[in-house]
């Protein structure tokens, strides 16, 4: 099933503030979830994952859970706003769907009602946030049952420069970010494939294409801390968009990026 955008809310590699790492943004609260053209395919995908490959896709921990509650309280107070009836025990969504509202497992209840994937991280130990729980439909070339209990050093292992350089600042970002001025960045990559769920394991090669890639990928991600437990949420929207649709001073800045 391939399910695309039209357009993006941006472009990244077109605008200084956001191509330049970690191109960190203020995000306006009511800006924080959206609802765009491809709701409904990607929630038939979501829901087909949630229901067949429910591992693969959430985890939570036990020191997580009242910040999965918070969490659920806020999202759900949230869906009118954006085109959801809420009655007692259900909510329908704007592709005409019912679910369920279970408190009782919130981040599958939230999986099940909004396009983007919510990752909740908490402070350890040693000074780090950790990703204690998260409903991941549609990762990006990483896994979640690797990186689930993990500090943010040792998640971001794989990328190169990540420990050295940006690591730190946005392991400031995290300590530092307030309830009340939750931040945004966008990045951007190119595909062979329009597949939403593109799990990879760390050590396993990238697929390198031998042409430029028909489609490019965009993660609209979210930073904002819940109040009440202090958890920092991490919210990813995924855009996928066929590269020749894009306007032309977009797709001709792209062409000109260097992707090394």
């Amino acid at each position: 099933m391939t399910v695309l955008q039209t357009n993006l809310p941006a472009y990244p590699w077109m605008d200084p503030r956001l191509s330049r790492l970690p191109g960190i943004l203020p995000l306006d609260p009511d800006d924080w979830l959206v609802v765009d053209e491809a709701y409904a395919g990607q929630m038939a995908v979501r829901d087909r994952l949630l229901a067949e490959r429910p591992a693969d896709v959430r985890a939570l921990t036990e020191p997580a859970r009242p910040a999965a509650g918070e969490l659920y309280r806020l999202v759900l107070a949230r869906l009118p706003g954006l085109g959801f009836r809420v009655s007692d025990g259900q909510a329908e969504r704007p592709d005409g769907v019912t679910v369920p509202l279970d408190p009782g497992r919130p981040l599958l209840t939230l999986g099940r009602l909004v396009q983007e994937d919510l990752c909740l991280m908490q402070p350890g130990g040693e000074g780090e946030h950790v990703l204690t729980g998260a409903v991941l439909c549609f990762p990006a070339s990483w896994t979640l049952a690797e990186k689930i209990g993990r500090p943010l050093l040792r998640i971001h292992a794989p990328v190169p420069g990540y420990a050295e350089g940006v690591g730190p600042r946005v392991q400031r970002l995290c300590d530092a970010i307030r309830p009340e001025r939750p931040l945004w960045r966008m990045n951007f990559h190119r595909y062979l494939s329009a597949e939403l769920f593109q799990p990879r394991r760390e050590g396993d090669p990238r697929p390198k294409p031998a042409g430029p890639a028909p489609y490019l990928r965009s993660e609209r991600q979210c930073l904002l801390k819940l109040p009440e437990t202090g958890a920092v949420v991490f919210s990813i929207h995924t855009y996928v968009v066929g590269v020749e649709t894009l306007p032309e001073a977009a797709r001709a800045g792209l062409e000109a990026w260097d992707f090394a």
